[in-house]
């Protein structure tokens, strides 16, 4: 059965998707737009801004095809024509927004990032500006049969996972986990004090359980250190913070928080290897705070960039 999103969402969204160019690897909808949020847009949910990303093999051709569509979607930019267009994509976390865009009565807002990108963000955590937002409840609008990036959309969700376990105490509720993960793509994001709600982590969750237990009940059945009482809509975990523990679930992270973390730990000059470094975290007290200061270092880059970016995109 599926889980209630905002009434009528469906119908709406494949009749916004109708407006663009159909070659689309990947294309979902999120935010406060499509699932329910506690706080002060809870009210405005039906009228808030659609939000969506659209992923393409062929970032040139789909921009050329939307010019023919749509031209009036895109600031002053559109002059210079796709494949300037596709080069400032590429810069920062790899996504294009044209934003406030009337669509259907509504405003709506889309992004769009290379297939290739989107994949690299969801294995290595390059800059966790999608990943993260994939990590939180989505909906998904179409999806071709990308094994590849259907093989990357499961490795960012047991990532998170993993990221969340080295963060969090040895047990804890099945709603602290939620918490950590979708606080992970706003760690070091320097909208979350300028701009941004703070109990944004909190509204999201709350609201949203079951669409997060439907997200990640797989991966935490599969975890050995987890009991998940699905038919209870309980868990109870105890995770193994011993230093073996904790270095097997560092080896296991994305491979640019492994970098980030080896940075923030070893000295310039030193070049000890990710294993030798990553194995002296498992055994500092500090272990969750330099995970967390990791991805902070991953989030803050891409978010300064990609906003200086929506000056130019946004006109």
């Amino acid at each position: 059965m599926a889980l209630p999103v905002l009434s009528s969402s469906g119908v709406k969204f494949r009749r916004v998707l109708a407006h663009f160019p159909q070659e689309l690897s990947l294309a979902f909808a999120y935010g406060s737009g499509v699932f329910r949020q506690a706080g002060a847009s809870a009210e405005n949910g039906e009228n808030n801004m659609l939000d969506f990303v659209f992923a393409v093999d062929d970032s040139v051709t789909w921009h050329m095809m939307n010019l023919l569509k749509n031209r009036s979607h895109y600031s002053f930019l559109k002059v210079f024509g796709p494949k300037q267009i596709s080069s400032i994509q590429s810069y920062g976390a790899g996504i294009y927004y044209n934003t406030l865009v009337p669509c259907n009565g509504r405003m709506i807002k889309y992004g769009v990032i290379s297939t290739d990108t989107l994949i690299d963000d969801l294995l290595h955590w390059k800059t966790l500006y999608v990943a993260g937002r994939l990590q939180k409840p989505v909906k998904i609008l179409t999806q071709n049969e990308n094994s590849k990036l259907q093989a990357a959309l499961v490795s960012n969700l047991k990532s998170a996972v993993t990221a969340a376990f080295l963060m969090l105490p040895e047990s804890f509720s099945e709603e602290d986990l939620y918490m950590q993960i979708a606080g992970l793509s706003y760690s070091g994001d320097f909208r979350m004090v300028i701009g941004e709600d703070r109990s944004k982590v909190q509204n999201i969750v709350k609201p949203n359980v079951p669409h997060f237990q439907k997200l990640y009940s797989n991966i935490l059945q599969d975890c050995p250190q987890v009991v998940y009482k699905h038919h209870l809509g309980r868990l109870e975990a105890s995770i193994d913070k011993s230093p073996e523990g904790q270095f097997t679930q560092l080896m296991a992270l994305p491979r640019t928080l492994q970098q980030k973390i080896t940075s923030l730990v070893d000295p310039p000059g030193k070049n000890r290897d990710v294993e030798e470094i990553l194995l002296q975290v498992a055994h500092d007290p500090e272990c969750g705070f330099v995970v967390h200061q990791g991805i902070s270092g991953i989030v803050r880059s891409s978010s300064i960039v990609q906003s200086a970016k929506t000056i130019l995109t946004a006109g």
